[in-house]
This record gives C-alpha cells, structure tokens and sequence, in this order.
C-alpha cells in the first residue's frame, strides 16, 4: 500500500539542507553532538529517541531509531518498554488536560 511517506526518503534527509548548507550545518553539528556518547550512553539515547519519535508519530524517525536501537545493542523487549513510557506519559498528559475540561465545564455549568 502506497502512502505519503516512503521509506527511501529517509536516506535523503541531508538533502533538506542543500539550498541553506550554513543552517544545515549547524543542524547536523547539533544533531551528532546531542546523540554521541554523554551522561546517556549512545545507546540509551536511541531508547529515547525511538519512544519521541512514536510520540511525535514521525515514521522516518522510528524506523532510523529501530535501526539505531538495534545496531547500539538494544532488545525488541527494551524497545518495547521504551515505547510504553512514551505511551504512559503521553496518555497521562491528556488525562490530565481533563482537569481544565472539568474546570470550564462546572465553570458553565452553573
């Protein structure tokens, strides 16, 4: 099944920046220096990035973040529990947002 996304896009992603190199650059500086090897192994950081990337819904990011995850030493089972962190919280946060539905709604309510 075709969709708008398409896979081999992912491998063209340095490309975005070849009309504006001079801001690309310092994307990409930024973007290797915050995933090299820190206070966060490279390898918890790919955890990390993979449970945004399925936040954020972005499938270029979560296949190049499975990939990573993978080729830094990560299991399907930790990838997966990443994946339920990102879930928890993101459920949290609408759950919570409730509190201001709740709040208008007794506010117009009365």
């Amino acid at each position: 099944m075709q969709s708008y996304y398409d896979p081999s896009d992912l491998g063209k992603f340095a490309e975005i920046g070849k009309d504006v190199p001079e801001l690309a650059g310092k994307f990409f500086d930024y973007y290797g220096a915050v995933f090299a090897e820190g206070e966060l192994s490279e390898r918890e950081k790919a955890l990390i990035a993979l449970a945004v990337a399925h936040t954020v819904q972005c499938p270029y990011c979560i296949d190049a973040y499975t990939r990573a995850c993978l080729e830094k030493g990560s299991n399907l089972g930790e990838m997966t529990e990443a994946l339920h962190v990102a879930t928890a919280i993101r459920g949290g946060a609408s759950l919570v947002h409730g509190v201001q539905m709740r709040k208008i709604a007794e506010k117009l309510s009365l």
